[in-house]
């Protein structure tokens, strides 16, 4: 059982024990379903209600009503498992894609080295090619091929 990182709980919101938390996950829709566990210091919390905030996602916790119950959790890390997420074979995390190999269109290989976010929605793969080469996840340019574990970049953004 593989726990994937969600984000960190920054605070909580009300009086009824509801917490915000930052993430920067892409599959949220995925893992903040109602009566999805979360694993926050190897213990397991039930979503109770999701929603999203300001830029956060906000929830509550099952048998927690009260600012108070919930205090002990702030600044904690939030992970899901794996089997939690029922991903659909093409959703890919982005761990798992450190792992794949990346090719260009004219045949070069590369060693993926990082993925990060440039702004809230612009992602980012850092490739060594020899020299380093940013590359926009959020483009055209590339494909990934989830059966070949290949990431497939256009030899336009490498030159």
């Amino acid at each position: 059982m593989k726990n994937i990182y969600l984000g960190i709980i920054t605070s909580t919101h009300g009086i009824k024990g509801e917490l915000k938390i930052k993430s920067t996950f892409a599959y949220k829709d995925k893992a903040f379903k109602i009566g999805n566990k979360l694993t926050i210091d190897n213990k397991d919390y039930t979503i109770k209600s999701y929603r999203v905030h300001k830029g956060f996602d906000m929830v509550t916790l099952d048998n927690y009503h009260d600012i108070n119950e919930v205090l002990f959790l702030l600044k904690k890390k939030v992970f899901i498992k794996e089997e939690e997420l029922k991903l659909e074979k093409e959703e890919v995390l982005d761990e798992d894609l450190l792992a794949y190999d990346a090719l260009t269109t004219d045949g070069k290989r590369g060693i993926i080295k990082e993925i990060f976010y440039a702004s809230e929605k612009n992602k980012i793969i850092r490739v060594d090619f020899g020299k380093e080469v940013l590359v926009p996840m959020n483009t055209p340019l590339i494909k990934i091929d989830v059966d070949k574990k290949e990431i497939i970049i256009d030899d336009i953004l490498v030159k």
